[in-house]
């Protein structure tokens, strides 16, 4: 699919209604062909010498060896840069996914409320309310009048748009009738669609004729081709509502009936088991009077099964009575006692036969005894026992002990033995 520009001439129309034409410039020429299934849409009527701007395939007619384009859409050259523009948005907002179909919502089955986004004095709301009147006269139509067109459009749309949350409809329309691609614009701007497409409940686009095609209508859960289609598409039919009553009304009474006829049945099935109260208080009272013998007799086997396990018990306790316990250990006592004193006994006798012994091996090797002999041991001012000439001084004071006392002497000289 591409875009080509140029100028239109040789423009016929045969019987079959299709188009024929060339567009050429300075320097060449391309035939071009619209067949009626696309040129009944155009509002436009060609015609030589017009410049204009064409959609459409490059295709060969083997007939005559030509290139040519079937086109698809034509409309005058002057609304080039507002296609342009078209295409870039659409592009654009392709890629953010908010043409994506997965983000489109359902419409509600039967809506209470729809608010209109429009100019009130145009004829497509005219048409809408005809419809509606004819198909469900039960809904509620808001209008929020809005220039469709012009400088005031874009603020006066998005104003209306920021007052659906206050009116709480079920649906949102915005549309308008026909007219040139100039005409639409306000439809095709960024601010406005991305204000449609945030919209908290469904939309519906409804923007000129069926050949007419908004950037709100690719961001709106659904594109209606016409403000009547939009009027049919929003609500159901009243006859095919009473249609849809009627069939609900028979279901709901057979599923009451079946419903009815269950409950009677499990009515008689409970009929069927319902006993009289008297035979049931019989039925009690045997009950009772059974468990009364039951609880008796198993009360005698508990207590008998207690007095063996207690005088099991009474038994046990006797063997584990501590008297005699403290019996043994009383004896055990005395014989600890006895043996402790007879082994202490013993060892006072070994201790003073050893220390006997000692005392005599003291009392042999005590200095003493020497002194008995006429001896005398000599000692410092310290007291300690000074054995060799090596250990005196001239002028040395020192002690002599001697059999009966002791005396203070002063060296005056020192003989020394030869070795």
């Amino acid at each position: 699919m591409v875009w080509i520009t140029g100028e239109l001439s040789n423009f016929r129309v045969p019987s079959s209604g299709h188009w024929y034409f060339t567009l050429k410039d300075d320097s060449t020429q391309l035939r071009a062909a619209m067949f009626v299934n696309r040129n009944r849409y155009m509002r436009m009527k060609p015609k030589d010498g017009m410049q204009v701007l064409i959609r459409g395939k490059v295709t060969l007619y083997e007939a005559r060896s030509d290139f040519q384009i079937i086109a698809e859409h034509v409309e005058e050259a002057g609304e080039g840069a507002l296609r342009r523009a078209f295409e870039a948005l659409l592009k654009k907002f392709d890629a953010e996914g908010l043409t994506a179909v997965s983000r489109k919502r359902a419409l509600p089955a039967v809506p209470k409320r729809v608010a209109v986004i429009t100019s009130a004095t145009g004829a497509a709301l005219q048409d809408m309310l005809s419809i509606w009147r004819r198909r469900y006269p039960l809904i509620e139509v808001v209008v929020l009048d809005v220039a469709v067109q012009g400088n005031a459009a874009e603020p006066q749309i998005l104003a209306a748009l920021a007052r659906i949350p206050e009116v709480h409809p079920d649906l949102v329309i915005i549309t308008r009738g026909g007219g040139s691609l100039e005409d639409l614009w306000a439809f095709n701007l960024e601010s406005v669609a991305r204000a449609l497409a945030a919209c908290t409940v469904p939309t519906i686009s409804a923007i000129g004729h069926e050949i007419d095609t908004a950037i709100t209508d690719y961001v709106a859960d659904l594109r209606a081709p016409t403000p009547s289609a939009a009027a049919e598409l929003s609500t159901p039919h009243r006859t095919e509502l009473s249609r849809q009553l009627a069939g609900l009304e028979l279901t709901l009474a057979s599923i009451f009936q079946r419903r009815l006829q269950l409950r009677r049945a499990s009515l008689d099935h409970l009929r069927s088991r319902l006993v009289s109260p008297f035979a049931q208080l019989q039925q009690w009272m045997q009950r009772a009077d059974d468990l009364a013998h039951r609880a008796q007799l198993a009360m005698g086997h508990a207590l008998k099964t207690a007095n063996r396990q207690l005088n099991d018990q009474s038994r046990a306790l006797i063997r584990q009575h501590p008297q005699r316990r403290l019996d043994q250990a009383r004896d055990q006592l005395v014989r600890l006692q006895a043996r402790s004193t007879s082994s202490l006994t013993q060892r006072l006798q070994l201790l003073n036969s050893s220390l006997g012994g000692l005392a005599r091996t003291l009392d042999a090797l005590s200095p003493l005894h020497t002194v008995t002999r006429g001896y005398s041991i000599l000692t410092d001012s310290d007291g300690h026992a000074l054995t060799r000439t090596t250990e005196l001084r001239i002028g040395q004071r020192v002690r002599a002990r001697m059999q009966d006392g002791e005396a203070d002497l002063l060296v005056e000289g020192v003989t020394r033995a030869k070795e």
